[in-house]
């Protein structure tokens, strides 16, 4: 008998070919084996088995595409929206040209247009649904039902907006007069929904339905705009809306997932003309390689004659798989060509085995392809010819000699004198046969007529593997052997993270963690060792020689403890045998991801900005201006520098010139111009410090040191001026509500970090870290209290001078509030500016310190020009001299 196993498309999402409807699964190991016949034309059986072991597989998966697609929908409604919004008089012209086009229809041909689509618009839908119901594929239909009523609710919603919220501009580029004397809806409430319903249901992946679904919103959309119904706008919102909606429902609950299984690659071998017996996955055997998720799922085959086959599987599913680190990689990168970010199945299919052909014509050692072909729409597969052995992951250190690494670099270069470039050349796409050669894998991401650029990067990438393996000194001494010194060392270049692949960033990165860590524990022995080491009883004078010997045997520790990292010792062992080969990197990033957030955030700043300033007339606000509290405001601004510099040197025990100091504080007006204000001065005042002849280590402890304790005096002052704050209106003592909330808001956040294993161990290694360096550094400074008082009194200045500096700024203009409540809306502008990425705080700033002080009782038109005064003072005007500081400083060698 034929057992079938039942496989409805509930489960599967769609119904497999007759040929593919699968025999039971292999059950585990010790249970009997299950097996499936198929009765060919002649007569013949053939039983066929699959791994038990094969994973189930999801009944719904959820693809990166129809997110790309979601994101990209919103996109398209915010800019068809800003268009309404900001382009009005385009709009209008737009609407009149259509409008004028579309009126000269004969009226004949737009009823019949009308009623055509009335009917076919509700028709086409329920025809298909029946279509889907006969063929037992009613997940989709449930879908595309969802998808209508989020529709429509999207709608409804947008329609409450227009007429209750929207600018006037948007209403009237998504509104007109109906012929009826009506208002017409801003979006249609029954085609959106319809258009929802269509792309959630897939008929856009059915040639035939697909031209009527186009053919029914084309007549729909004609024929509204041709009766006056609807404005060319509220067509595209509408389509955008149903478009977006759709993409967003199956991306949260899931598409039917018509991932093939064992059973169907199976027959998929039949129908190429192989006699498969058995499937069994590459994972579930250690004599093939492993390979990660992105690269398709592998199977050998057993055939009823002759060697087995290696069958790779690739799906959307896998296709998808680092959709978004390859568009960032494509957007990011320059010079280097990229694999495009979302290749069709085809495509794919194509490029391996158009490598695999090449590969092997230019004398490579790679698995030899013998066929391909669809497995449905939605996979493909490829079959190899078998190739046993193990990956050099998998292969122990031991056994991975020089004749092993010539043999890999021998296929590299028999790669690149064809210009054929590999891209992932990892631990798990190099193969060890049985015989000990080398076979290169996982040629999908190669590259035919590859550039220098690329080339130089598997070169460089090859080291790297072969140098976490065997050390630096026998990876390059491989690879000069069979590529020649030149070629290795104008590699050199390409040797940095970014040019190497995910697997080797992960591995240097968890290699650098485990080094730091190594570090670490040397420094701290080496100080546990000289404090045993020194006399219990011994002078004053005797114990700060002892002292000052201590931090010497500290600095030369944490100097010895340092390690290489693997790409400072290939370039050395490099450098070794080409000393004139060039090591300055090679700059790929196009861009890079904080300038992307810093051109995003100072787009958003622009934009309220300039919202801000369209209502002031700067004739009369320099002529209402009050020059005299301006004089006031540049004073205090002036003295936040002196402040600044005794906050820093109140930590730093050693002797530092104070006019310097200054210099350095006021140089780093200009730095928070090219970097976010929290880490520009951090990273100034240690390189000043540094070059002050401090050691580095403590350097960076003196302004950790100072960082936390200027936190500490920001949380305490805020808290104060808002208990001050909340207490000035009322004859209570108590504090106010808000005080009162941000104290539960803070130990909430601290009962949950306290309560999650992970954010616990997270944050206690970092405050360990942090104290690690600060508190010893901390002990310095408290053995001089003068130093201490300094500090925190620079601090207590520092605040005082930039509060007045904003009471002088509202002052000039009119305007007038507290001292405590001035306090309280620095105090929190400040610590979103040191928070936001953006340089100096652009955007982030502005936007709170005028919202607050609005929130605080100030009048919109005092506190929008007192804001931009105030940062006038604090951010724009010291850049020259900030500029010519640091001109002067870095000429003096003082940074």
């Amino acid at each position: 008998m034929i057992r079938d196993r039942e496989e409805t498309d509930e489960q599967q999402g769609a119904q497999p070919p007759e040929e593919a409807r699968a025999p039971e699964v292999l059950p585990g190991p010790g249970e009997p084996e299950a097996s499936g016949e198929y009765e060919c034309e002649g007569g013949e059986v053939h039983i066929d088995k699959v791994s038990g072991d094969e994973p189930l597989l999801p009944a719904r998966v959820h693809r990166p595409a129809d997110l790309v697609r979601l994101f990209l929908g919103i996109v398209g409604i915010a800019l068809v929206l800003a268009l309404a919004a900001f382009a009005h008089a385009t709009t209008t012209g737009l609407e009149q040209d259509i409008t004028e086009s579309t009126g000269k229809a004969p009226q004949l041909l737009a009823s019949f247009a009308g009623l055509a689509a009335n009917v076919a618009i509700f028709i086409v839908p329920v025809a298909f649904a029946i279509e889907r119901l006969i063929k037992r594929d009613g997940l989709r239909i449930a879908d595309g039902v969802l998808a209508a009523v989020l529709a429509h609710g999207v709608s409804l919603a947008t329609d409450l907006w227009v007429a209750e919220a929207a600018p006037a501009s948007i209403r009237d580029a998504l509104t007109q007069t109906s012929p009826t004397g009506g208002v017409t809806d801003p979006v249609h409430g029954y085609l959106a929904p319809v258009i929802a319903y269509m792309t959630a249901v897939g008929m856009s992946r059915r040639p035939r339905w697909r031209v009527a679904m186009w053919v029914v919103l084309l007549l729909d959309a004609f024929a509204v705009l041709v009766n006056g119904y609807t404005t060319p706008f509220s067509i595209a919102t509408t389509v955008l809306i149903g478009w977006t909606v759709a993409y967003g429902t199956l991306y949260a609950v899931g598409s039917p997932n018509v991932r093939p299984t064992g059973q169907h690659l199976l027959a998929g071998l039949r129908r190429v003309g192989f006699k498969p017996v058995t499937a069994l996955r590459a994972e579930d055997t250690e004599t093939v390689p492993s390979l990660p998720h992105d690269r398709g799922r592998r199977y050998i085959v057993t055939l009823e004659e002759g060697a087995p086959l290696d069958v790779t599987v690739v799906d959307r599913e896998h296709q998808a798989q680092g959709f978004f680190y390859r568009v960032w990689q494509r957007l990011a990168l320059r010079g280097i060509t990229q694999r495009r970010s979302l290749q069709s199945l085809r495509q794919a299919l194509e490029q391996e085995a158009l490598l695999a052909y090449a590969a092997i014509a230019a004398g490579a050692n790679a698995p030899r392809l013998i066929a391909t072909s669809e497995l449905g729409p939605d996979a493909v597969m490829l079959v190899y010819e078998h190739v046993g052995g193990r990956t050099l992951d998998a292969t122990p250190t031991r056994e991975i000699t020089d004749e092993l690494m010539a043999g890999a670099w021998r296929q590299v270069k028999a790669l690149q004198s064809r210009r054929i470039a590999h891209r992932r050349l990892d631990g798990d796409a190099l193969l060890v046969d049985r015989s000990g050669n080398v076979v290169l894998t996982d040629l999908r991401g190669g590259e035919i007529a590859a550039g220098d650029l690329v080339l130089r990067m598997d070169i460089a990438q090859l080291m790297v593997t072969l140098g976490l393996r065997v050390g630096a000194e026998r990876a390059v001494a491989a690879a000069v052997a069979v590529l020649g010194p030149d070629a290795v060392a104008d590699s050199l270049p390409l040797l940095q993270p970014l040019a190497l692949s995910r697997i080797s960033r992960a591995t240097l990165r968890q290699l650098a963690r485990e080094r730091s860590q190594r570090e670490r524990e040397r420094v701290l022995e080496a100080a546990r060792q000289a404090k045993e080491d020194r006399s219990d009883e011994v002078s004053r004078k005797a114990l700060k020689a002892e002292r000052q010997a201590e931090k010497k045997a500290l600095g030369e520790a944490m100097e010895e403890a340092r390690e290489e990292d693997l790409l400072a010792q290939i370039r050395r062992q490099v450098l070794l045998i080409r000393p004139q080969a060039p090591i300055e990197p090679v700059r790929l990033e196009r861009i890079k991801p904080r300038t992307l957030i810093s051109f995003v955030a100072g787009a958003f700043a622009a934009y309220f900005l300039l919202s801000q300033l369209t209502h002031i007339r700067f004739g009369d606000l320099i002529d209402q201006a009050n020059w005299a509290w301006v004089a006031v405001a540049v004073a205090f601004q002036a003295l936040t520098y002196v402040a600044a510099a005794l906050s820093l040197l109140g930590f730093v025990p050693e002797k530092v010139g104070f006019a310097r100091t200054v210099l350095a504080q006021v140089a780093g007006s200009f730095v928070k111009l090219v970097a976010p204000a929290a880490v520009g001065g951090v990273a100034l005042n240690t390189r000043f410090l540094q070059r002050a002849g401090i050691r580095p280590g403590l350097a960076v402890a003196s302004v950790g040191a100072s960082q936390l304790f200027g936190l500490a005096c920001h949380i305490m002052l805020l808290l104060s001026f808002g208990y001050v704050t909340g207490t000035e209106r009322s004859s209570s003592l108590g504090p106010s509500r808000t005080v009162i909330g941000g104290l539960l808001t803070a130990a909430v956040l601290v009962l949950v970090v306290a309560a999650i294993p992970v954010l616990r161990k997270f944050v206690s290694t970092r405050l360990r870290s942090l104290f690690a360096g600060v508190v010893p550094r901390l002990l310095d400074v408290l053995q001089r209290p003068q130093k201490l008082l300094a500090g925190i009194g620079g601090m207590l200045m520092l605040t005082a001078a930039n509060v007045m500096c904003l009471d002088a700024a509202i002052r000039a203009f009119g305007g007038e509030l507290s001292y405590a409540s001035i306090a309280v809306v620095f105090l929190t502008a400040n610590a979103l500016g040191s928070a936001a990425p953006t340089p100096g705080g652009v955007g982030a700033v502005e936007f709170a310190l005028t919202g607050a002080l609005t929130f605080a009782g100030l009048p919109a038109e005092q506190a929008a020009p007192a804001v931009l005064l105030f940062r006038l003072m604090t951010l724009w005007l010291p850049v020259l001299p900030g500029w010519a500081s640091f001109t002067h400083l870095t000429r003096k060698g003082a940074i």
